[in-house]
């Protein structure tokens, strides 16, 4: 997913469905806020983007993340 937003390249210059998924993607989400809140010109909604992706990554993971570690012991 890193590969894959826009930490290395400018998604204006990628392919039109590589552009499509980069603009989706939560690590470019998560890029755009963390650059905004170092220039000083963060959006709240991007912050806000950012929260409730983790949140929802988090809600879907950890329960088998916890599962699986269990059922190892």
């Amino acid at each position: 997913m890193t590969f894959a937003s826009n930490i290395f390249v400018d998604p204006n210059t990628l392919p039109g469905w590589l552009h499509a998924f980069v603009n989706v993607n939560p690590i470019t989400q998560l890029v755009t806020a963390e650059r905004g809140l170092m220039n000083g010109t963060a959006a709240g909604d991007q912050i806000i983007w950012v929260l409730v992706a983790a949140a929802a990554l988090t809600i879907v993971f950890a329960p088998p993340t916890v599962l699986i570690y269990r059922n190892k012991r």
